[in-house]
């Protein structure tokens, strides 16, 4: 009977183990195309190196959610998405933005762009201590790194064309840099897609649609539409960290809700 109950628990885990693989693997797909954009950008491809950003915020909403649908959520999982964020949404955009105007301020230039994944890593360190329930995630503090990433990545294909930028957008590049920066290690409160968590299979799949199409409509059709709408992400967290600043009231009640 013990030596029964000790196979079903190896096969369990050994399940377990291989479930695990399919969100993983999308993690890792993830960290390719962050890796892919960097080589694009070192080679002046800098429009595709954009594209690649984008394409890796997709697999890291899939993986989420696969890893939700398969109910199988990990330490290591956690870790692994973290590593691959630092890359593609950190270093990949912030090696695109130095290539595309950056460089011609010397070390100044470095030092903006370096902002990108250096502040990126400190807020996905931050909110991996603070993640107590690995399968709770109810809320962000700090903008969140790939709506940083799709920021930069959508200044690049709407504004950077025949070798330079946009000269009205030039003036609030690097103020842009500071500001998403600033964000992202602050602690403004942004909705997470955890929220998802609680809607049906059939919201879920609505939302994730909705994503994909407007990934598709800013990258290859009006790429404005991503400055925008994730231009205003940004903006909604402050708007409302201000707002719940003036009626304390309703902050402890949104954090009744939330806790």
């Amino acid at each position: 009977m013990v030596a029964k109950q000790f196979y079903l628990r190896k096969r369990m885990k050994s399940f377990k183990l291989s479930k695990a693989i399919i969100p993983n693997s999308f993690t890792a797909a993830n960290l390719f195309s962050g890796f892919v954009s960097i080589l694009l950008a070192s080679d002046g491809n800098y429009k595709l190196a954009a594209i690649f950003i984008l394409i890796g915020t997709v697999f890291d909403t899939v993986d989420g959610m696969v890893a939700r649908l398969v109910n199988i959520s990990s330490v290591f999982g956690v870790e692994l998405d973290s590593l691959a964020d630092v890359v593609t949404f950190g270093v990949a955009p912030g090696f695109l933005i130095y290539n595309t105007y950056l460089h011609q301020l010397g070390n100044w230039g470095i030092i903006i762009s370096s902002l990108l994944p250096l502040f990126g890593a400190f807020r996905l360190a931050r909110f991996n201590i603070q993640v107590e329930d690995i399968n709770v995630k109810i809320d962000f503090r700090g903008l969140p790194i790939p709506s940083t990433a799709i920021i930069i990545a959508s200044m690049v294909l709407s504004y950077f064309n025949e070798a330079k930028f946009n000269e009205t957008l030039t003036i609030i590049i690097i103020p842009t840099i500071i500001i998403l920066s600033l964000l992202m290690v602050s602690n403004v409160r942004y909705d997470s897609l955890a929220n998802f968590t609680k809607k049906s299979r059939k919201a879920k799949i609505i939302y994730f649609v909705i994503f994909i199409l407007l990934l598709l409509l800013g990258t290859f059709t009006i790429n404005e539409i991503l400055l925008f709408v994730f231009g205003s992400f940004a903006l909604y967290g402050v708007f409302m960290q201000i707002y719940l600043f003036l009626f304390p009231s309703k902050a402890v009640e949104q954090n009744s809700n939330g806790d």
